[in-house]
């Protein structure tokens, strides 16, 4: 018999539950989005309706120029299936560029450049063949940029006749948490003046200011960000370049892989943790043009090393990238699925080898295999007993088809 006081009792699950209620709202889980592997990135005067296939048959001619090189990196003879891919779906998710790669033009010249933008976003979104998802870059929000940065995503939608299926537009240069809320203030006057449904149009950040990350007062910007999204954040994208130069990194030491990236990259990945919104890495300037060995090992190898961090996305700013993003990713899901597949069968009958796993690493596994079969490095886990059902149920830690609940 409790001595609790029945009074007492009923305040303590009051409490517990707004906190419930606000981890529930805050950190909602993964949910089902399958995130693409890459964003390509391509200047808006150099976009057209072709450039997702051109970009495939580039990469190919590269592969089979670099066959020799590239079968030395191939870990599980993935290199058939990357070829095939470049040939008919090479490009996941694509941002027609109008901030640091097109630079600054006339207003006139930008004007044009968003509104043919906008019919190559409805082209694709019509004919069903281009990227899965894509979309734009503007310009940032400080005073000298916003009102041009505002203008071209009008001109895109008004060029694309309303806002087409899969689109999101990233804004550069993010430095405060305050810039959020006017970025969904914009999105709702957007929809209200096109006369789409609420939650239509979606962004992305890109953090490529250390201010982002740590502000003057001690706080962190970034972790606010997603809540004050209100779900309308997609990603958080790292910028490479401006993020390095503005800690001060001398140019010949800006990477992907320099420690003050590694950092920044480690703050956006717990900030987004368990919110539903996505890490995307940042890209390299090194590209396969001189030095194309040198550059396709390089590649391979921050693509991998950023897939082992758990950044299973990144900026490709060249043809040549697709092939060993594609190989990188490829490999590195079909080892991880090898791995995963006799953990959760043991773990699915309640048996052990050498590895005793919990809920929790059931859940990475699952996880894993999802990310794998949902970029195509397999077809499907090769185990009847995990099912997709069932694989979303161990993410969930949900019970599993067929059980009581």
């Amino acid at each position: 018999m409790s001595r609790m006081p029945e009074h007492v009792r009923a305040r303590i699950e009051a409490m517990l539950d707004k906190v419930d209620a606000e981890l529930r709202h805050h950190y909602p889980g993964p949910g089902n989005r399958t995130q693409p592997i890459h964003t390509v990135y391509v200047p808006a005067d150099r976009v057209a309706e072709e450039t997702p296939a051109e970009w495939g048959m580039a990469a190919v001619e590269l592969l089979d120029r670099h066959h020799d090189l590239l079968t030395t990196l191939d870990r599980t003879d993935a290199l058939p299936e990357v070829r095939r891919r470049l040939h008919h779906d090479p490009v996941q998710d694509l941002r027609i560029d109008f901030e640091d790669s097109y630079g600054l033009r006339a207003d006139a010249e930008e004007d044009r450049a968003a509104t043919a933008a906008g019919a190559v976003l409805a082209a694709w979104s019509r004919r069903g063949d281009g990227p899965v998802s894509s979309g734009i870059r503007i310009k940032g929000l400080a005073s000298g940029e916003r009102r041009r940065a505002l203008r071209t995503l009008e001109l895109v939608l008004e060029g694309a006749g309303g806002v087409p299926s899969g689109f999101v537009f990233t804004v550069p240069k993010i430095r405060s948490a305050q810039q959020v809320p006017a970025l969904v203030q914009l999105c709702a006057g957007l929809e209200r003046g096109y006369g789409v449904a609420d939650g239509s149009l979606r962004f992305e950040l890109q953090i490529e200011s250390p201010q982002a990350i740590l502000a003057a007062d001690g706080s962190v910007p970034v972790a606010a960000m997603p809540a004050l999204a209100e779900g309308r954040c997609a990603a958080l994208h790292f910028g490479t370049y401006d993020y390095t130069a503005a800690c001060g990194v001398a140019a010949a030491d800006q990477a992907l892989d320099h420690p003050a990236a590694d950092y920044a990259k480690a703050v956006m990945q717990i900030a987004t943790a368990q919110t539903g919104v996505w890490v995307c890495d940042g890209s390299t300037q090194i590209v396969p043009d001189t030095d194309a060995e040198a550059a396709l090992r390089n590649h391979h190898r921050l693509v991998t090393r950023a897939l082992r961090r758990g950044y299973y996305q990144g900026w490709d700013m060249h043809p040549g990238h697709l092939i060993t993003r594609w190989l990188a990713t490829y490999d590195f899901f079909r080892q991880a699925i090898d791995v995963a597949v006799p953990r959760l069968r043991n773990y699915l009958a309640r048996r052990s080898d050498d590895i005793i796993d919990e809920p929790a690493t059931a859940e990475a596994l699952a996880a894993t295999v999802l990310r794998g079969i949902g970029c195509g490095a397999r077809r499907d886990a090769g185990a009847p007993e995990l099912s997709e059902a069932v694989l979303r149920a161990l993410v969930a830690r949900a019970p599993l088809p067929g059980e009581a609940r």
